[in-house]
């Protein structure tokens, strides 16, 4: 996977205003009365590519949020941090507790300026436990659960549950019996 680079101080005045704009815009969504059409509304402003059925709870810390991409029947609840300058994919019917923290970039160990970046991607129906970390570069399989607290610094394989700090693999989660 190749990391992107950012110079944080050669932003564009482009740039600039947009990031402006987004925090304006999360900061009256996280002041706008939940179930609201003016909520619905400016979470879709945020997230222009949200899937049918999805909603995003307050408070919401977003950076970069049109770099993420929301699928059908998402869950996200309230104290999320989204650093998406490195893009976060969030897919069908995925499930992300309270004070998650979905990032996709960091700072250069010596020219900290420097935001370095690589995709975070959670699969179908993942669910991600309260105040769990998913690192940049980080994909989370389809099914899979990663435990509250835990740091995801790897990927995790489709249908296993993940704890801990670093993550490690708890179990394989069984195929569904059939009644």
């Amino acid at each position: 996977m190749e990391e992107i680079r950012i110079d944080v101080t050669k932003q564009t005045e482009e740039e600039l205003a947009l990031a402006r704009e987004h925090a304006q815009l999360i900061f009256r969504f996280n002041h706008t009365m939940p179930g609201t059409e003016e909520y619905t509304e400016i979470m879709h402003k945020i997230f222009p590519t949200m899937g049918e059925g999805s909603i995003v709870n307050t408070p919401l810390t977003a950076i970069r949020p049109h770099m993420v991409n929301i699928g059908k029947n998402v869950v996200v609840m309230p104290g999320c941090l989204m650093m998406s300058a490195g893009g976060i994919t969030i897919e069908d019917g995925a499930m992300i507790a309270a004070n998650a923290q979905l990032i996709s970039n960091n700072h250069d160990l010596y020219e900290r300026q420097i935001i370095t970046c690589k995709p975070v991607h959670i699969g179908k129906n993942v669910w991600i436990g309260a105040g769990a970390t998913i690192l940049p570069g980080v994909t989370v399989g389809d099914n899979a659960v990663v435990g509250a607290g835990s740091v995801v610094t790897k990927d995790v394989e489709q249908n296993t549950i993940v704890a801990g700090i670093p993550a490690k693999l708890i179990k394989v989660i069984p195929p569904k019996a059939k009644c």
